[in-house]
């Protein structure tokens, strides 16, 4: 038979198994040392989505709306002091030379256009050298709306210098010149300063990835270590575990490395699903292997039994782990996307290292080096008995029970919200998240919120019919009270304007005839260093109108969104411009449109492979059904937590409904795994329940335990979505067993 070659082969091959995977686990720790990590808005972009191809060519056209770096630094009680304004001069200059900067601005550096009868001449903002202009340089200042909030803060505590970066800059550019940035720092004594932008993001999310893998995979392994250590009391049998989960967990960060998979902000998730997954199937098989042994079989039998009867089960409880991280891909964002492949790659590397290494390691050694003797009749098989018991005697209350727990999920779903915000996924204390609410609360925030302005019939984009449209729209989107800053060509005019009008605040307007315009007009055109195509397009064609809105959630930014595309559609003439918003913040907004259908999506094929592989192992339609409905329990309960709790639901959460049905359906596989097994040897139903809660429950609950405290390793996390998704796995994986273990025997009685 084949069974019987292949066995003789494995046996025959077990030492160069061992030898084989040791020394391909070298190599695949000198890669994975080498391996690279990555951070990019792109990544959290919808893929395969008009409005990313869109912003795609905007971008080309113009320029990136995240290309900027803002340094606002703090005074000790006014930024209006000679030293203080000196040095923050003197600084404000140096970025200009910053590696990768192409241009830098604060109020220092800016003067007024001062209309006088020789000509235009420019005054400065702020009269450096000049004390007792002060006074006045302050209540002018604090009064304009182009600085107030945009290169000052409003209680006159600090100042900012605005930066524009090269555009799409990479990590290492970003890593060079944020380090530049450092060090330009400590020249000066200022009393703090805070730093926002693209660059900043991407340098210290990606320390935030190698903060979070390092201290995911120390803990899990010493977490790991403890529980091996409680259920087997012998170091031979916690190093092979250990030995054969660590092997996993290296040779899957190599090949990443070798496929050129880069790591992202969902990366620190890996080391622990590799650790645990792989800690799950150990325990089956080591649990079986020294069942096996104390029957009185010889170490070959027992370890060969324990492939064929675990060694199945384990694969198919992997796939259906894989085939709940694949159900990611269906995902339109990159990230997730990327996670959910890797993933479902990583648990497969997993099986075939454990089941490979594990059974070749374990069937060296006699139960005896594996473990302490173990008592029969123990807590859990008494605790188990109890449970069995329960099944057959409380039917009806544990039914309706479930019934009402699915009422009370249903209620929490309705809960659910998607109004993301930028805060969600930032380190929890960090100083990121620090300088990013300082800009929220004292500047123009973070978000872009980007308009793309087409002109019609002919007209250029910077003429006075297509301004004045766009001068309508600007001031709706000011009412809203919810954008602190507008760009655009209209800016210039007003600014022209307010010249001549003795700089008096009231005469920042548009110009309200074409004749005042053109007279404008003539000015601008005389201006030298214009970067036209940071607002004009160079066919004079298309313009752009870029605001910076409040973190006030992704949902609520749709709604304003959608006010504003009603105001256009009734009161931008159309016949003059075409309007379409754009941007990175409409584009990550718009992921929360795509979670709910990406979730249901990937669920839906995770559900019809499981089936698949359901029907392939019990062949039967009532036993297919009997292994789906106790797993569809913890996923509502899960998303009731959601809606109860109030935790958005974001790209980084909606990963858990994955995880968390193809790690719950495994101890589904094993516990009828092995009632099918006692029932085709002959057992009665009832003694083939009895032996499945005596044998097969107790690896279910130790394998539940370890996936409980795994996934709360997460909470060390300073990843806010990955310390949430840990705490959501593990309760739900809580659930799941808790559902398995009441559940499935009062089915088995009613449809078996």
């Amino acid at each position: 038979m084949l069974w019987n070659k292949l066995s003789a082969l494995y046996l025959k091959s077990r030492k160069v198994i061992i030898a084989f995977f040791s020394i391909f686990s070298i190599v695949c720790a000198f890669f994975a040392y080498n391996i690279e990590f990555a951070f990019s808005f792109d990544q959290l972009f919808p893929e395969d989505d008009e409005d990313t191809e869109f912003f795609k060519q905007f971008r080309e056209e113009f320029e990136d709306d995240v290309n900027f770096l803002m340094v606002a630094v703090q005074s000790e009680e006014t930024v209006f002091d000679s030293t203080f304004l000196s040095d923050f001069h003197d600084f404000t200059l140096k970025c200009r030379t910053l590696p990768h900067i192409v241009s830098s601005q604060s109020l220092t550096q800016m003067k007024y256009p001062v209309k006088t009868p020789f000509g235009v001449t420019t005054l400065p903002i702020i009269h450096r050298d000049k004390p007792d202009l002060y006074a006045k340089d302050k209540q002018r200042i604090l009064e304009d709306d182009r600085f107030r909030g945009t290169l000052i803060s409003e209680d006159s505590r600090s100042l900012a210098v605005t930066m524009k970066t090269i555009d799409t800059i990479n990590l290492i550019q970003a890593q060079e010149l944020m380090t530049s940035l450092d060090s330009l720092y400590q020249e000066y004594d200022f009393k703090e300063y805070h730093t926002l932008g693209f660059s900043y993001f991407t340098v210290e999310l990606v320390k935030m990835q190698v903060h979070n893998i390092v201290v995911s995979t120390v803990i899990s392994v010493i977490l790991v270590a403890f529980i091996m250590f409680l259920l087997y009391r012998k170091p031979i049998g916690v190093f092979i575990a250990l030995s054969s989960i660590g092997l996993g967990l290296v040779i899957f960060l190599g090949l990443l490395a070798m496929f050129g998979r880069e790591l992202n902000v969902m990366s620190a998730l890996y080391p622990v699903l590799m650790l645990i997954v792989g800690t799950s199937d150990v325990v089956h098989i080591m649990n079986k292997y020294l069942d096996e042994l104390n029957k009185g079989f010889d170490r070959e039998s027992a370890i060969l039994t324990a492939i064929k009867e675990i060694g199945l089960a384990t694969l198919l409880t992997s796939l259906t782990t894989a085939a709940g991280f694949l159900s990611l891909a269906t995902s339109k964002i990159g990230t997730i996307k990327d996670f959910g492949i890797n993933a479902a790659f990583g648990v497969m590397v997993a099986y075939l290292t454990v089941v490979l290494v594990t059974t070749a390691t374990l069937s060296l050694f006699s139960k005896e080096q594996i473990t302490r003797e173990r008592k029969k009749n123990d807590f859990w098989d008494r605790m188990l008995h109890k449970v069995n018991e329960i099944t057959k005697g409380h039917s009806r209350k544990i039914v309706s029970g479930a019934l009402l727990l699915l009422v009370l999920c249903l209620y929490g779903i309705s809960l659910i919200t998607t109004n993301y915000r930028v805060e969600s996924n930032l380190p929890v204390d960090s100083k990121l998240t620090k300088d990013f609410f300082f800009f929220e609360q004292n500047y123009t925030g973070f978000r872009p919120m980007e308009y793309a302005v087409f002109a019609q019939n002919g007209l250029r984009a910077d003429s006075y019919e297509v301004l004045s449209e766009i001068n309508k729209l600007e001031k709706e989107i000011k009412s809203t009270g919810k954008v602190k800053s507008i760009i655009s060509l209209t800016d210039v005019h007003k600014s022209i304007n307010r010249m001549y009008g003795g700089n008096q605040v009231k005469a920042y307007t548009f110009p309200s005839s074409e004749r005042e315009y053109k007279r404008n007009k003539r000015l601008i055109d005389k201006m030298p260093n214009q970067d036209a195509t940071v607002l004009l397009s160079k066919d004079k064609k298309k313009t752009r109108i870029s605001t910076r809105i409040l973190d006030i959630g992704a949902d609520s930014i749709r709604v304003l969104g959608d006010n504003m595309q009603a105001y256009i559609d009734t009161e931008i003439d159309s016949s003059i411009i075409k309007i379409k918003q754009t941007g990175t913040g409409l584009l990550m907004d718009k992921n929360a449109k795509y979670i709910t259908k990406n979730l249901l999506e990937g669920l839906g094929l995770a559900l019809i492979v499981v089936s698949i592989l359901m029907g392939l192992l019990f062949r039967s339609f009532k036993m297919l059904l009997i292994s789906l409905i106790p797993n569809l329990f913890p996923l509502l309960f899960a998303a009731a937590i959601l809606g109860y709790l109030g935790i958005e639901l974001e790209a980084g959460v909606s990963i858990v409904f994955a995880i968390a049905f193809g790690i719950a359906v495994d101890d589904t596989i094993h516990f009828l795994s092995k009632y099918k097994l006692s029932r085709a040897n002959g057992l009665s139903k009832e003694e083939a329940i009895a032996i499945t809660f005596t044998e097969t429950g107790k690896a279910i609950i130790y394998t539940s335990i370890i996936l409980f405290f795994g996934f709360l390793v997460m909470m060390f996390s300073i990843h806010p979505p990955s310390v949430k998704v840990g705490i959501l796995i593990s309760i739900t994986l809580i659930t799941a067993v808790i559902c398995d273990l009441l559940l499935i025997p009062i089915l088995l009685r009613k449809f078996l």
